[in-house]
């Protein structure tokens, strides 16, 4: 294994949850009554594309430029959340559609293997769509007064870094392409030129 110097990043690719929604979902977490586990704070509820994990700081331009040759659903998406899960091994309260879009799991993929070039070749695992309620939580799936059936809309995608529970936008494309329409780069992180 080599370790490098240089100071590294907790990258993520996601789709947001807007103001509107995280609002709605937090409301509907809050009538579980939930007693056991950490819950998400609101503000970090999205929709994970891919984990990047630790990334070299030097690396996250290059990263971007890669991700904005992934080829984009030309769509926006609707991903309706309509599970509730508990995900024993990962332990964690999610909610999950139960048909996810083709094209959104098409862009999970597309990403990972756009990333395969920054050593992201971490085990292999299938891509599970879900927006994370709660960590540590070991208990059933917990009863609810009305079942869970949220639309996440996006038009999107983004880069983030997460940073001691915090997590910061660095870059995001849209789904859509237009004709010379550019990522839309966030704090200075700039793509490299093509």
């Amino acid at each position: 294994m080599t370790l490098s110097n240089e100071p590294q990043s907790r990258l993520f690719f996601a789709l947001s949850c807007p103001s509107t929604l995280r609002k709605a979902i937090s409301q509907w977490r809050t009538s579980l009554s939930l007693s056991i586990g950490r819950p998400v704070p609101a503000a970090n509820f999205h929709l994970t594309l891919l984990f990047l994990g630790s990334v070299d700081n030097a690396q996250i331009a290059e990263v971007c430029a890669a991700a904005s040759k992934v080829k984009a659903p030309g769509k926006a998406l609707t991903v309706v959340l309509d599970r509730l899960e508990v995900w024993r091994k990962s332990k964690a309260l999610v909610l999950t559609p139960e048909d996810a879009p083709p094209e959104l799991m098409r862009l999970s993929y597309a990403l990972e293997q756009a990333m395969l070039a920054f050593g992201h070749d971490q085990e292999h695992k299938d891509f599970r769509p879900h927006l994370t309620l709660a960590r540590d939580y070991r208990s059933p799936v917990p009863e609810a007064g009305s079942q869970p059936e949220f639309l996440l809309r996006a038009d999107r995608f983004t880069l983030y870094e997460s940073h001691k529970g915090q997590y910061r936008a660095l870059a995001e494309w849209p789904l859509v392409q237009q004709a010379g329409l550019q990522p839309q780069t966030l704090d200075g992180v700039e793509p490299l030129p093509e």
